[in-house]
C-alpha cells in the first residue's frame, strides 16, 4: 500500500462505509490523482466473447452502480469497467446502516439491496460517454416491487445493449428477497430465452454474462451451466456475495447481507473451477472474490477464469491496487515462463474443483 493509500484509507475510515463510498466516488469525479495504471503490457492481453480486454483485471459491478465514473476508473489501469446493478425503476434500497467493514478480516458485509437511480439516469450518462474508448459493462436487475422481474431484465437488454461492452444478467444478490430462486431451472430457462430473445430484437450481438452466487450446490450448478450452454449464453461471472459465515473475528460477523473480500476467495475459486469444468473451454468466465494481489489474481485464471474483477479489497488495500495487481502479473508471467497470461488458463484447475464447497 503507497502513502497515499494509507493516508486515504485514514480519511476514509473515519466516515461510515456508504459516506465513505459517496466521497471516493466524489474523488473520482473530481479528476483528483488517486491512483496510476501501469504502463500496458501485451501479454496481459486477453479476447473473450469477440471483445479484446487490454488486460484481465476489472471493477466488478456494485461500485459504480450509477455509470458515474467508469472512465476515471478505466483510468486506474482496469482493462474494463463493470456498472450497476441497474434497476429500471429508481429504488432507495435497504434502511441503513446496510453496509459493514470488517475490518480484521478484511472483508465487507452488505444488504444494500440494488440501490440505484434507475434506468434513466444510468443511460443518459452512458450516452453521454458513447464513441469513447475503453470496455464498460452493464449490470442490469429487477426491481424489488416488480409484478415481472424476467420483464425487468428484458427491459434491460433493450435499454442498453447499445450503450454497453457486455451486458450481465445479476440474479445472484442475496439482497432482493427472492431474486435468487431465478437461478432455479426452470425460471433460469425462462428468463434466458427471453433475454436472448431481446437481445435479437436489438440487433446488436452484444455479450451476455450471467452472475452467479457462490453458495450454490453441485446440482444447482450442473442445472445453471445446462441453461447457460443451451442458450447460448457467452459467459458466467463467478461470483456475488455469499450469505455463509466462515471463521471471521470482526465484531460485525452476524450482521446480515452478502459476505465479500478476503474470506470469499476460497469458495468462490472452488465454484469458478467447477463452473469451468461444467462450461467447457470456450465460455468465458470471469471470476470474483477475495482478489487482493497478483497471486490471487492468477490462481482465479489458473481455476479457470479468463478474467477476474474486484472491489471489495479496494477498500482496503486502496485504489492503487490494481495498478500493483498489474505490474505484479508480468512478474509472475516471467517466473512461469509464459507469453501470454491466457497460457496459465485451467492450470491449477482440478486441483480447485476438487475443494469441498
Amino acid at each position: 500500500m503507497t502513502l497515499l493509500d494509507s493516508l486515504g484509507r485514514r480519511m476514509l475510515f473515519a466516515f461510515d462505509p456508504e459516506t465513505a463510498h459517496g466521497l471516493s466516488i466524489a474523488a473520482l469525479k473530481s479528476g483528483l490523482p488517486v491512483g496510476c495504471a501501469p504502463r500496458p503490457d501485451p501479454r496481459l492481453a486477453v479476447t473473450i466473447a469477440d471483445i479484446a480486454f487490454p488486460n484481465p483485471l476489472g471493477m466488478a459491478a456494485g461500485y459504480d452502480k450509477n455509470a458515474e465514473v467508469p472512465d476515471a476508473l478505466l483510468g486506474l489501469g482496469f482493462g474494463f469497467a463493470e456498472v450497476g446493478t441497474v434497476t429500471p425503476l429508481a429504488q432507495s434500497g435497504n434502511p441503513r446502516p446496510r453496509m459493514f467493514r470488517l475490518t480484521e478480516d478484511n472483508a465487507v458485509i452488505n444488504r444494500l439491496g440494488f440501490n440505484n437511480e434507475g434506468h434513466d439516469a444510468c443511460e443518459r450518462r452512458l450516452r453521454a460517454r458513447n464513441g469513447k474508448p475503453g470496455i464498460v459493462g452493464v449490470n442490469i436487475g429487477a426491481n424489488k416491487d416488480s409484478d415481472d422481474r424476467t420483464g425487468d431484465y428484458v427491459l434491460g437488454i433493450s435499454r442498453f445493449a447499445r450503450h454497453a461492452s457486455y451486458l450481465t444478467v445479476n440474479i445472484s444478490s442475496p439482497n432482493t428477497p427472492g431474486l435468487r430462486n431465478l437461478q432455479a431451472r426452470e425460471s433460469l430457462a425462462e428468463l434466458l430465452s427471453r433475454v436472448v430473445a431481446a437481445r435479437a430484437e436489438t440487433g446488436r450481438t452484444v455479450p451476455i454474462f450471467l452472475k452467479i452466487a457462490p453458495d450454490l450446490h453441485e446440482a444447482e450448478l450442473e442445472d445453471i451451466a445446462a441453461e447457460v450452454v443451451e442458450k447460448g449464453i457467452e459467459g458466467v461471472i463467478v461470483s456475488n456475495t455469499t450469505i455463509t459465515r466462515p471463521r471471521l473475528a470482526s465484531r460485525h460477523a452476524t450482521e446480515t447481507g452478502g459476505l465479500s473480500g478476503k474470506p470469499l476467495f476460497e469458495r468462490s475459486t472452488a465454484v469458478l473451477a467447477r463452473m469451468r469444468k461444467l462450461v467447457g473451454k470456450s465460455c468465458a468466465i470471469i471470476g470474483v472474490g477475495g482478489v487482493d494481489s497478483a497471486d490471487t489474481a492468477l490462481e482465479k485464471i489458473r481455476a479457470g477464469a479468463d478474467l477476474v474483477q474486484l472491489y471489495s479489497c479496494m477498500v482496503f488495500e486502496g485504489p492503487s491496487l490494481p495498478g500493483r495487481i498489474l505490474r505484479g502479473l508480468p512478474k509472475l508471467l516471467d517466473r512461469e515462463g509464459v507469453s501470454s497470461i491466457s497460457e496459465l488458463r485451467d492450470s491449477r484447475l482440478h486441483q480447485w474443483a476438487a475443494k469441498p464447497l
